[in-house]
């Protein structure tokens, strides 16, 4: 496939996030399996689902602002706090208002 035809959503996701896509598709979506797979537990796995769920719809919004974007992955990626992100995305926003 050539790369300017591979989904924004895909493009977004970092190496982990696929290989957990695919260790996913491989075990038929069983969190159960995966959860063995991982050696975690069963809501750990379904907390980090969640986590590639919000990435993916993130990463296929396209009315947003890359740097908005990126801070939102920040935020589900816990590298932020949502109220952090909160006030920095506020704050862009105010900024590119003032231009």
């Amino acid at each position: 496939m050539e790369i300017d035809k591979i989904p924004q959503w895909i493009l977004g996701l970092e190496q982990e996030d696929i290989g957990f896509l695919k260790n996913f598709i491989l075990k038929s979506g069983s969190l159960k399996e995966i959860a063995k797979l991982y050696d975690v537990s069963y809501p750990t796995v379904r907390l980090r689902l969640d986590k590639l769920i919000q990435k993916i719809e993130l990463n296929d919004k396209q009315e947003d602002e890359p740097f908005e974007t990126f801070i939102k992955g920040l935020a589900v990626d816990s590298k932020i706090d949502i109220e952090a992100a909160k006030i920095i995305i506020h704050k862009y926003q105010e900024r590119l208002k003032g231009e």
